[in-house]
């Protein structure tokens, strides 16, 4: 198993932690990671855009003018998509992008993309993360000991008072463990756990 250092929130050296190597030492493989990529994205879209067709126009119900001698091309309503203001032929309807893939596959991502910042030597695990208060200033003071103008926060669980003091921050993620995703990780250039959760993010990818 790797040896990672454990620091505190100045950035400081305060013990050492063995990080599992089938979670945070796998092969990377960037197709995958590309296709659960793409699913996360897929199934965030909202899917809401609408157009109206020529039924769902307002009007158009009698005949513009008469079939025949008029000189002019036959119409039938005024909602026809070849007018201004009809219909719009083959427009979009709501509809549902998300679409699924494999727990195992799922799973095998979420460990390259942690051994990827692993690797990359991106990773840093911190003994705990207490602000003296709700405050963005706290936030981003610490962030910058540790030199950090991107960074994906871990946490245990939901802590609000990390979350709140994050979220003016530009550049910076505090997800808890439940939270932890691929897109996210890969999404921010540094990634910071809090000693407590890596047992949970072991217990989740190894479940």
């Amino acid at each position: 198993m790797a040896v990672c250092e454990i620091l505190n929130t100045q950035a400081e050296k305060v013990g050492e932690v063995e990080l599992n190597d089938s979670v945070f030492n796998v092969e990377v493989n960037t197709g995958i990671l590309h296709e659960v990529v793409c699913m996360q994205r897929a199934n965030r879209r909202s899917g809401n855009a609408c157009t109206k067709t020529r039924g769902e126009v307002r009007g158009g119900g009698a005949k513009p003018w008469r079939q025949k001698g008029t000189g002019r091309a036959r119409s039938g309503s005024r909602t026809s998509p070849v007018w201004r203001g009809g219909g719009t032929a083959f427009g979009p309807k709501p509809r549902d992008y998300s679409y699924s893939m494999p727990k195992k596959v799922k799973r095998l991502a979420l460990k390259m993309a942690l051994s990827a910042r692993n690797q990359e030597g991106n990773l840093v695990v911190i003994d705990k993360f207490e602000l003296p208060e709700v405050k963005t200033k706290n936030f981003v003071q610490v962030m910058d000991k540790f030199a950090f103008d991107n960074c994906l926060v871990i946490t245990e669980g939901v802590d609000e008072q990390i979350s709140l003091s994050s979220r003016n921050a530009v550049g910076y993620t505090v997800l808890p463990v439940e939270g932890l995703n691929v897109y996210d990780i890969l999404k921010h250039s540094k990634l910071m756990l809090i000693q407590s959760s890596l047992a949970k993010i072991e217990e989740r990818v190894q479940v």
